[in-house]
C-alpha cells in the first residue's frame, strides 16, 4: 500500500521545504499533495519550485479559506490506499508514519487518530490552557461519538482512501476536526484506532494558527454534526 501525503499550507515559507524533505525520506511509496492556502509569504515560490518534482503535486486556492477547504481540495486527488494530513508547520515529524500507519496495514483499523498525549513520546511543554481546552472538547465529542479519543484536534490523521473520500468536508477552518471526527463514525463498520505520536507545538510568535475562538466553534461543531447531520 502506498500513501497519499496531503500538506495543507498557509504563509509556511519558512518550513514547507524542510517538511517536505522530511516527508520524502519516509520508507514509504508515496505522493505529495500540497495544498496551499493563499499564501502571502513567499510560499508560493518555493512550491514553484518544488512542482517541478514528479513525486509532488500543488494546489492553490487564490485566497486564505482554512484547513479544512484544503483538506476538501486534497482529499479527492489521493491516488494512494492510505491518505495521511501532514501539517506543514514542523510540529508533527514524519518519522511516526510507521506507527500510524501500522493498524491499517495490518488491517485492524480503518482510521488511525496520532494522540499527543498518550505517553512514551517527546512533546515541547507549551500553554496549559489549550490542552485543558483541547482534553475538554475531546471529552465532549467523545460523548457524542462513543469513542474513546484522547485526542480528537490531532493534526495526524490517516484513512484508507475509500473512507475518507466518502466524506464531504463542510467545515472551512479547524472545525473540520469534530465534523470529521462525527461523519466518521456514522459510516457502518468504521475501526478507528488511536496511536502516540511525538509534538513540538509552536508558539503564536512561531506562527501557530488556532486560538480560542476555534476553540469555541469546536464545541458547535460537536453539537451540529453529532445531532443535527
Amino acid at each position: 500500500m502506498g500513501l497519499s501525503v496531503i500538506i495543507p499550507t498557509y504563509n509556511e515559507a519558512a518550513t514547507i521545504e524542510t517538511i517536505v524533505e522530511r516527508v520524502r525520506s519516509t520508507p514509504f511509496d508515496k505522493e505529495i499533495i500540497i495544498v496551499d492556502d493563499g499564501s502571502t509569504d513567499g510560499t508560493l515560490e518555493k512550491l514553484d519550485r518544488l512542482e517541478r518534482d514528479d513525486d509532488i503535486r500543488v494546489v492553490r486556492h487564490e485566497r486564505n479559506r482554512g484547513k479544512g477547504a484544503a483538506l476538501r481540495s486534497g482529499f479527492p486527488l489521493a491516488r494512494q490506499d492510505i491518505v495521511l494530513v501532514q501539517d506543514a508547520d514542523l510540529e508533527y515529524d514524519p518519522r511516526d508514519y510507521r506507527q500510524l500507519v501500522e493498524p491499517i496495514l495490518e488491517g485492524r483499523a480503518d482510521v488511525v487518530y496520532g494522540s499527543r498525549f498518550v505517553s512514551g513520546h517527546s512533546h515541547r511543554m507549551l500553554y496549559f490552557w489549550h490542552a485543558v481546552g483541547n482534553r475538554c472538547v475531546t471529552f465532549l465529542s467523545n460523548l457524542f461519538t462513543n469513542l474513546n479519543l484522547t485526542d480528537m484536534e490531532t493534526g495526524y490523521k490517516v484513512f484508507r482512501r475509500e473512507v475518507i473520500q466518502q466524506i464531504r468536508i463542510e467545515e472551512d477552518r479547524f472545525g473540520f476536526e469534530p465534523e470529521i471526527t462525527a461523519k466518521l463514525v456514522k459510516l457502518r463498520g468504521i475501526r478507528v484506532y488511536e496511536v502516540g505520536v511525538s509534538y513540538a507545538g509552536r508558539t503564536f510568535e512561531d506562527g501557530k494558527k488556532i486560538d480560542w475562538r476555534d476553540g469555541l466553534h469546536a464545541v458547535w461543531c460537536i453539537v451540529k454534526y453529532n445531532l443535527f447531520r
